[in-house]
C-alpha cells in the first residue's frame, strides 16, 4: 500500500517538514553527483557505522572527519537511491505536517532528531561489530508515524494498492494503514535477525516506539490524543 495523501488539514504551513525534505533532497543530489570511490567514502564518513560508533574499529584518517557520535544525525540525511529517498519523503510530507502542528516547530525538530537517533541505535546495538553504514530518514519518519497514530487514528488516508498490473485506489483509516505498516516492520525485523545489510527494520521499529513515547510528552498544551482528523 502506497499512501498518496491524508484528508487532514493543518493549521499552519509545515515549515520544518519542508526544510527537512529539502535538506534530504539536496544531500541526495550531492551524493548522486559523486562518483566512486568518493560516493562510498561519503557513506562511511557521514553514515552510521556501528563498529566505529562503538569503537570496535576505526575509520582510516582520511574518512574520520567528524566524531562518530555525530553520524547518529548526519546518517538521517543520506539515502541509498531514488526510491529510498522518494518513499521516505512521501511519508514525511503526508504525515509530518500534522505532527508538526501538534508539537510546534521547535519541538518537532527535537522530536524528529531524537526519534532518528533512537532508531539508529536500535539498528546498531544488536550488531555492534557491523561495518555496514546505516543511512536514511526512515527511522525518524517511523517516529512521525507513531505520533500520527496516537493523534489521528481515524484520519482518512488515500492509498494506492498495486494488484498485479492494476492500481486500486482506496481510502483507509490511519490506524489500519500505520498498524499494518508497523506489523510488517516487526515481522521483518524478526525474520532478518542476525543478518546484515538490506532494510534497517529494527530502526523502523525503534523509531516508531520512540515516537509513540515522545508524542504525549512533547505535544502542545491542549492538543488531545486520538482525534478524528479531517477537521
Amino acid at each position: 500500500m502506497i499512501p498518496l495523501k491524508d484528508e487532514n488539514p493543518t493549521e499552519r504551513f509545515p515549515v520544518v517538514t519542508v526544510v527537512l525534505i529539502t535538506a534530504c533532497v539536496l544531500v541526495f543530489l550531492w551524493q548522486n553527483s559523486l562518483v566512486e570511490p568518493a560516493a562510498r567514502r561519503a557513506l562511511y564518513t557521514l553514515g552510521l557505522v556501528p563498529a566505529v560508533l562503538f569503537d570496535v574499529k576505526q575509520l582510516p584518517p582520511e574518512l574520520a572527519i567528524i566524531p562518530p557520535y555525530t553520524t547518529l544525525v548526519t546518517s538521517m540525511f543520506l539515502h541509498g537511491g531514488w526510491m529510498h529517498l522518494i518513499g521516505n519523503m512521501l511519508f514525511l510530507w503526508i504525515f509530518g505536517n500534522n505532527v508538526e502542528d501538534a508539537l510546534g516547530r521547535g519541538r518537532f525538530v527535537l522530536f524528529y532528531l531524537v526519534c532518528g537517533v533512537v532508531a539508529a541505535l536500535a539498528q546498531a546495538l544488536p550488531a555492534p561489530e557491523s561495518t555496514i553504514p546505516v543511512i536514511g530518514a526512515s527511522g525518524a519518519i517511523a517516529g512521525v508515524l507513531g505520533a500520527y497514530l496516537l493523534l489521528y487514528p481515524h484520519a482518512r488516508v488515500v492509498v494506492v494498492i498495486p494488484i498485479f498490473f492494476y492500481l486500486h485506489l482506496t481510502v483507509l483509516p490511519a490506524f489500519l494503514l500505520i498498524g499494518l505498516w508497523f506489523l510488517v516492520q516487526v515481522l521483518n525485523s524478526i525474520a532478518a535477525s542476525g543478518q546484515e545489510g538490506g532494510v534497517a527494520w529494527l530502526a523502523h521499529v525503534g523509531g516508531f516506539v520512540a515516537g509513540v513515547l515522545l508524542l504525549p510528552v512533547l505535544r502542545r498544551r491542549g492538543v488531545p490524543l486520538f482525534q478524528d482528523g479531517g477537521r
